[in-house]
């Protein structure tokens, strides 16, 4: 089992990024960098490349509209040059509030446009001359353009044709899409006991059809983490807050992937409720209405000898990168007892 996390958001991206060297040293396998209307992650990813030695650096994610598939796979390329081979394409499709609010770029065809940017990627990194139908026709057909396109291939010769990519999927068609052509798949919210129940189905559908070659798919599971008894209530609120945001506020009424999920995994009376009170600006009184039980299962918050035990749990469940937000004074050392465990 590998060790993951998320590279913190804030106004200075290097203290964040310089907080990772610590982390590698205590046993860190992979930083995730988000990318939503922040700091571009490319950027960040660069800078921990020259700063890391060691841990994988994923982008988690790069949503899939804000960049052609060409240039998507040429930043990859290029992060895995720079990191001598340690990169991640993490892609996804964010939302519509992001992606049209920010972007100003319509939210359409979101799994199609996936599966063709996956596609096309893999095709720039084995130095394919390009040429690609669909949603993304390149080079640009006649009566587009100037006419003048011609197909081409990278210039470079990347340190892999096969760079892992993953997809950040809760529907089921995506899901089922990620089982199929993704090297990983990055969930949000993934309580162990309830993976088969609410993705099952969608996982098989797509593993009938994965290539050999691709192996088995890798999957990031976890949450917040808190082992130090002053740190457990600071981290339960954290929790609360980020869940509420997500469950309540990341979309509209119903059409809210985070929602539906909950509702899946047997909240359906919170996560309405959740969803209500946010929407309605009671960002707080949301927060609160998250069940404890939620909470407990969503989580690794308590005793070293509980949090142990969800981490077994999410093993067995077929997680094998466990993904952690650690609520500490001293996270190297917490990074290091974990990766003890799951060693």
């Amino acid at each position: 089992m590998k060790l993951s996390t998320q590279l913190q958001y804030g106004d200075d991206p290097v203290a964040n990024a310089e907080s990772v060297v610590g982390l590698e040293k205590a046993g860190l396998d992979v930083v995730w960098v988000a990318e939503a209307y922040s700091y571009d992650a490319v950027s960040l990813m660069g800078y921990l490349a020259a700063r890391t030695e060691r841990v994988e650096i994923g982008s988690g994610i790069l949503p899939i509209y804000s960049r052609t598939p060409t240039l998507t796979a040429m930043s990859a390329a290029g992060l895995d040059a720079l990191s001598n081979g340690r990169a991640i394409l993490g892609l996804g499709a964010s939302g519509p509030q992001v992606i049209e609010g920010f972007h100003g770029v319509p939210y359409d065809k979101p799994i199609t446009r996936t599966r063709e940017i996956i596609d096309i990627c893999r095709k720039v990194w084995r130095r394919e001359r390009l040429e690609h139908d669909g949603l993304y026709p390149i080079p640009l057909p006649e009566g587009r353009g100037t006419g003048l396109g011609k197909p081409l291939k990278l210039i470079n010769h990347p340190k892999r044709a096969n760079i892992p990519i993953w997809v950040a999927a809760l529907g089921d068609k995506n899901v089922e899409m990620t089982a199929e052509l993704a090297e990983g798949w990055l969930p949000h919210v993934l309580v162990p006991e309830k993976i088969r129940d609410v993705f099952g189905p969608a996982l098989d559908a797509g593993f009938a059809k994965r290539a050999p070659e691709l192996g088995p798919l890798q999957i990031t599971g976890g949450g917040i983490l808190a082992l130090e008894p002053e740190m457990w209530e600071p981290a339960r609120q954290l929790a609360r807050g980020m869940y509420a945001l997500y469950i309540g506020g990341m979309g509209a009424r119903g059409k809210n992937f985070y929602n539906t999920v909950m509702r899946r995994q047997g909240w359906a009376d919170a996560a309405q409720e959740v969803q209500d009170l946010y929407l309605d600006g009671k960002k707080e009184e949301a927060a609160a209405a998250l069940p404890d039980e939620f909470i407990e299962k969503a989580t690794l918050i308590g005793e070293p000898a509980f949090v142990r035990e969800r981490i077994a749990a999410l093993q067995e469940a077929g997680v094998t990168h466990l993904h952690v937000n650690a609520v500490t004074a001293d996270a190297p050392k917490i990074f290091g007892q974990v990766k003890e465990w799951i060693s």
